[in-house]
């Protein structure tokens, strides 16, 4: 698939990106649509969490339909997590940009990023995916429990525009590849070499219950294999802080601006 099959809009403001387009889509939009904006004003992230979206910063979300069947629509979360590190590494290959289960970009234990994947079953039958992408070029907020940081701080100027337009490109690349699914095993191995904290300590948090041990693996899946004192479980879904159980879980929960 080349990067000309998917169409772009770009507004000065909008409430949020996702929300357009799964508006854009349940209006019977045929997808392959990129819709960026300056600054939202009701930007969210997992669980409904506020996303903080002033101007400087990309907000974009891709609306497909029908990408896959809905049972392995999930994967593209990880395509576009790969896809946006290699779209980073365009810019600053010397950085360290690593991909921190499910859903975070970081550099260190700092958040650079996040994406927002939802999906909706549509009255005609389609089934529509929405991925989300915030990233922190020109600046991030303060004051947050968790370490989040932007490409400026970095020592790096990139234009909003400028970095959308390598993700496109990244994302189609990476998109044949997972080719619905069926090669989501090539996706797998390219999450896991960019993978942050692989191998080493971490804590979930699920439903308020945290779970302590080490990141031992992503299954065929995409879950989080955690090997505690007393076995190993299988993750679907939660809140991962990387780093000793000691440490306090404050430096890379929910981040960047709130995807």
């Amino acid at each position: 698939m080349s990067i000309a099959a998917f169409r772009f809009e770009h507004f000065s403001e909008i409430a949020s990106t996702n929300d357009a387009a799964m508006a854009r889509a349940r209006s019977g939009d045929a997808g392959h649509l990129w819709l960026s904006a300056d600054v939202q004003t009701s930007g969210r992230g997992r669980h409904n969490r506020p996303w903080t979206s002033p101007s400087g910063n990309l907000y974009a979300s891709l609306l497909l339909i029908d990408p896959s069947v809905p049972a392995k629509a999930p994967q593209l979360g990880f395509v576009a997590g790969v896809a946006l590190v290699d779209a980073l590494r365009d810019f600053a290959p010397d950085i360290k940009f690593a991909l921190k289960w499910p859903n975070d970009i970081l550099v260190g234990q700092a958040k650079l990023a996040g994406i927002l994947l939802e999906g909706s079953s549509l009255p005609d039958q389609r089934f529509a995916c929405v991925l989300g992408c915030g990233i922190n070029c020109a600046n991030h907020p303060d004051g947050l429990a968790y370490a989040a940081t932007d490409l400026k701080a970095l020592g790096l100027e990139v234009a909003p525009s400028m970095l959308l337009q390598a993700l496109a490109i990244t994302f189609t690349r990476w998109l044949d590849v997972w080719a619905a699914g069926e090669g989501f095993a090539f996706i797998r191995a390219a999450w896991l070499e960019r993978a942050a904290g692989l191998g080493g300590p971490v804590r979930v948090n699920l439903g308020g219950q945290m779970h302590e041990g080490r990141f031992a693996d992503m299954d065929a899946a995409g879950r989080l294999i955690l090997d505690k004192p007393d076995g190993r479980v299988t993750i679907d879904a939660g809140d991962v802080f990387l780093g000793p159980v000691n440490r306090p879980p404050n430096e890379n929960g929910q981040g960047a601006p709130g995807r």
